[in-house]
């Protein structure tokens, strides 16, 4: 699974994309309830419109932060196992920028260790 293409691109892309998604979706949440502010104002009961979507935005989140873990999980396996790291410290700061960087610390492994790399440098040989 390590090298398999298309979670090594998945496990980069999808935090950021995920991150971009909830804010386009948080956007839109904040516009739709400032749209209907009026018709909520005049309701004579609690508002059951303002929280509607609420739910289906925490499951969102919780998805994105079980992705985002699964993406810190798999490019430290990656990164321990790659051979071009072994012997010098870029494997320490690999981790620190996956650990204090989530997400766009995958992304840069992704363009320089596995794009930029020929396919027999990667771990396993692919």
């Amino acid at each position: 699974m390590l090298n398999n293409k298309f979670w090594q691109g998945f496990f980069a892309l999808a935090p950021l994309a995920g991150l971009m998604l909830l804010f386009a979706g948080y956007a839109v949440f904040i516009f739709a309830i400032l749209g209907n502010i009026d018709g909520l104002e005049d309701q004579g009961g609690p508002p059951a419109s303002f929280l509607g979507g609420l739910g289906l935005f925490f499951l969102i989140v919780v998805l994105m932060v079980l992705i985002s873990l699964g993406s810190l999980v798999f490019y430290i396996v990656h990164a321990v196992k790659n051979p071009n790291l072994q012997h010098n410290n870029l494997l320490l700061v690999w981790i620190l920028l996956f650990i204090f960087a989530n997400g766009i610390g995958q992304l840069i492994y992704w363009v320089v260790e596995i794009l930029g790399k020929p396919k027999a440098d990667s771990p396993g040989g692919n």
